[in-house]
């Protein structure tokens, strides 16, 4: 019993491990949530990140969780990025969440889907520091319903 229950233990442990290291090029990611799936145009959710190499590429995601409510097809950010130092850029974004049929696009089960976008690839951050990076929805409604969560993932290109 003692055997069995180390066994256990230790293929849980290797899977935890096997599960973690197979997201070896993440840098950063960080999701946030809205309350009741409605994303209100007064947050504007945001993520610091620290980089220290400035030799080195990134590719940068937008993660976007959605329910089967939203009522649109596409969706629609500005995304505020604000470099070391201040200087400040801003990008609008278009991401598209259902083919032209109206079937949700992303994985996941029942209406909840989960889609990766990219942003942006072979990004070079020109200065070490923290970037504050901050999306707001452009939708032109005062509570976007439907939208679960959003985030960013940077994923460091291999050298």
């Amino acid at each position: 019993m003692l055997l069995n229950r180390n066994l256990f233990f230790l293929s849980i442990s290797f899977l935890v491990i096997l599960l973690v290291s197979c997201d070896s090029k993440r840098f950063f990611e960080e999701n946030k949530s809205f309350e009741n799936g409605v994303w209100l145009n007064t947050n504007s959710p945001s993520f610091n990140v620290n980089i220290s190499d400035t030799l080195a590429h990134y590719d940068l995601y937008l993660n976007i969780r959605n329910d089967g409510i939203y009522p649109y097809s596409n969706l629609y950010l500005f995304i505020h990025t604000i470099l070391p130092g201040g200087k400040t850029a801003t990008d609008t974004v278009e991401c598209q969440l259902a083919d032209p049929d109206g079937k949700w696009r992303g994985s996941g089960l029942g209406g909840l889907k989960f889609n990766r976008f990219l942003f942006q690839r072979g990004m070079a951050f020109p200065r070490k520091g923290q970037y504050h990076f901050e999306l707001e929805q452009a939708m032109r409604v005062k509570e976007l319903k439907g939208i679960r969560d959003v985030g960013i993932r940077i994923e460091k290109q291999a050298r």
